[in-house]
């Protein structure tokens, strides 16, 4: 059946095995998918939506570059929203709700669109290896498939085992068996693994819902997108809507906190800290008498409806009788029960940066598998992980993106030199420059790089190219170019911010914090321009942005660019840190074990302090 050897398999379905086999693919590598249900290539196993605080950078990150995740949003989106426009365009994130059915439909046929990618659908039960190199998998009819690498997508589904109240069951997702053999596997080859869970909330009726009583929840007026590319803006959009939880709901809930296997301790492993179960937020949060609940349509056409912030693992019947108390949910009908679920991941500081692991050769990690959790994180890791296999592969360097240059690279980063004792998820203030990792300018960061390592296209880079030299243009524009008291003050007047007595640059005027781009555009010599560059909403946008907040780019460029500096200072492979008795015991440990790169890796790594920090740099020459 598989004759010939594949550059490169991977083994799962999900956000991450979709985008690293697209990825792989793309770049030249003959590739093999391999999953147990190719009906779910790309499903949301939670939530309907992309995007969202820091996650939306990411997405629009993996579009720049050539990535699919953006594109499928976009085409199969009900809403978009850019959250936190109130505060700066740092904190500005990108988020849509998704028609499921649509999104895993989408990538489908994208991948099977991609040439070089094929598909199999069963369980991997293990990897072929030889002389500390991975040389394919094994599957459970026993069937071996040759490969020159091999990346784990495996998400919750390695000795996954779903609760629900008192009963569980072996499962990777609600309906799907659980992977097995794959972990013991990697821990006879010396892999550390551990336990971790998640949960995801009921899913409902959306006829049985009132939704007269609930607080409506938009989209934008004029909605934007993910993907840079000419995917088709939405013209219409399904409302979300609010409701909350009571101390009725709470008491309710209370009641089955007994049967609760969170509780009960059948539940031993960690839950994402920032995304807690309803019965963990109530027993936290004792004090708070109600918690938000959004109420989330799973598609354009589908009555099924996502009830966020309501996951839960308590048994079926206190979760219906709490439901049934909230407001609008009076006459609920389950489509099907909340859950949470356990599975197997293997702590990230066994990796390098490329995210091959370090114990065998050619063999990548992406995902959950990794201790992440949501949608984005794991797709930038698949991502990662199918270029740098494929570079790998074909003897070229490495693509290691760097704090300063993409979230992706503050992610990979932080589960490297730091690992992860529960589920991470991706925030601005895990970025140290996050005014330079904005979602308006991912694709002036790092297409150039997708398109260098032959995954981001000729046309992405041109468009890219066409942006950067139009929005340069506009900067200089309102930079050189004068306005008049006479034509600039009654804008100024209407906004309420002092006049001007004199004639002034464009630029110092756009500077002020109430002047905004659509009063720039009042003016006759801005609009002419605009008119005669032909100039999109990008444009303005990138615009408007490198004027306001020029002094805070070029701030946090030069502390990046000091860091830099020992970012240069490379630490020799497989360096022996236990012969320098200077450094403390616990950072000679914690160095031994990540094995960093360079010596500001070195700095980040959880224990090692400043003074380690000076010894290796004496030792080092520097």
């Amino acid at each position: 059946m598989f004759a010939e050897r594949y550059d490169i398999i991977v083994v799962g379905g999900g956000h991450a095995g979709a985008e690293a086999a697209a990825a792989a693919a793309n770049m030249g590598s003959k590739t093999l998918l391999v999953t147990m249900n190719l009906q779910t290539i790309g499903q949301m196993s939670c939530n309907p939506a992309m995007g969202g605080i820091a996650k939306g950078q990411i997405v629009r990150e993996i579009d720049a570059l050539g990535g699919y995740s953006g594109i499928i949003t976009d085409k199969s989106a009900i809403q978009f929203k850019m959250l936190n426009k109130s505060k700066g365009p740092a904190m500005w994130s990108p988020r849509a709700q998704s028609d499921r059915m649509r999104f895993a439909e989408e990538w489908r046929l994208a991948l099977e669109n991609t040439p070089n990618c094929d598909f199999y659908q069963e369980m991997v039960s293990g990897l072929l290896v030889e002389g500390g190199k991975v040389v394919g998998v094994r599957t459970s009819l026993g069937l071996k498939i040759k490969s020159r690498a091999v990346v784990l997508t495996n998400g919750t589904f390695l000795n996954g085992l779903i609760h629900i109240g008192e009963k569980q069951f072996g499962g990777g997702r609600a309906g799907e068996r659980a992977a097995t053999g794959i972990t013991e596997q990697l821990m006879d080859f010396g892999f550390e693994a551990g336990r971790m869970k998640t949960g995801t909330p009921p899913r409902v009726d959306g006829r049985s819902l009132d939704y007269s009583v609930m607080i409506p929840q938009p989209g934008d007026k004029n909605p934007d997108k993910f993907s840079y590319l000419d995917t088709p803006f939405l013209t219409q959009q399904r409302d979300c809507h609010m409701s909350h939880t009571s101390t009725q709901v709470h008491d309710l809930l209370r009641e089955g906190f007994e049967r609760s296997p969170m509780f009960n301790g059948r539940i031993k492993s960690v839950g994402p800290r920032y995304c807690p179960s309803i019965e963990d937020k109530i027993h936290r949060f004792a004090d708070k008498e109600s918690h938000q609940l959004f109420v989330e349509p799973e598609g354009w056409n589908t009555v099924e409806v996502y009830v966020n912030g309501f996951s839960t693992s308590l048994p079926e019947d206190v979760q219906f009788k709490a439901l049934k108390t909230v407001k609008g949910f009076e006459k609920v009908k389950f489509f099907r029960a909340g859950y949470a679920i356990e599975y197997d991941y293997f702590p990230p500081t066994q990796l390098k940066h490329t995210l091959e692991t370090k114990l065998v050769d050619n063999l990548y990690f992406a995902g959950q598998i990794n201790g992440t959790t949501g949608y984005e994180e794991a797709a930038s890791q698949g991502l990662m992980a199918g270029i740098n296999a494929h570079l790998k592969l074909n003897d070229r360097e490495s693509l290691i993106l760097k704090r300063d240059e993409a979230y992706i690279g503050v992610l990979i980063d932080d589960l490297i030199t730091k690992g992860t004792e529960e589920p991470y998820r991706m925030f601005t203030s895990r970025a140290e420059y996050r005014t330079l990792l904005r979602q308006d300018n991912a694709d002036l960061r790092l297409t150039p790089k997708g398109y260098e390592v032959g995954l981001a296209s000729e046309e992405r880079l041109r468009k890219m190219e066409d942006k950067e030299r139009k929005s340069q243009a506009f900067v200089n524009f309102f930079k050189h170019t004068s306005v008049l008291p006479k034509d600039i003050n009654p804008i100024l007047d209407r906004l309420d911010s002092s006049l001007v007595k004199q004639s002034d640059k464009m630029f110092k005027v756009f500077s002020r914090p109430k002047v905004k781009m659509e009063h720039m555009l009042e003016l006759e010599p801005v609009s002419n321009f605009v008119d005669g560059n032909a100039m999109n909403r990008e444009v303005l946008e990138q615009t408007e942005i490198q004027v306001k907040y020029a002094g805070y780019i070029a701030k946090e460029k030069m502390n990046a660019d000091k860091l830099q500096r020992l970012e240069d200072v490379k630490i020799p492979e497989n360096f022996d840190y236990s012969k320098l008795k200077s450094l403390s015991f616990e950072a000679r440990e914690k160095l031994q074990d990540v094995q960093p790169v360079t010596i500001a890796q070195a700095g980040r790594v959880s224990g090692v302090n400043p003074s380690d920090i000076s010894v290796l740099l004496v030792y080092l020459g520097r």
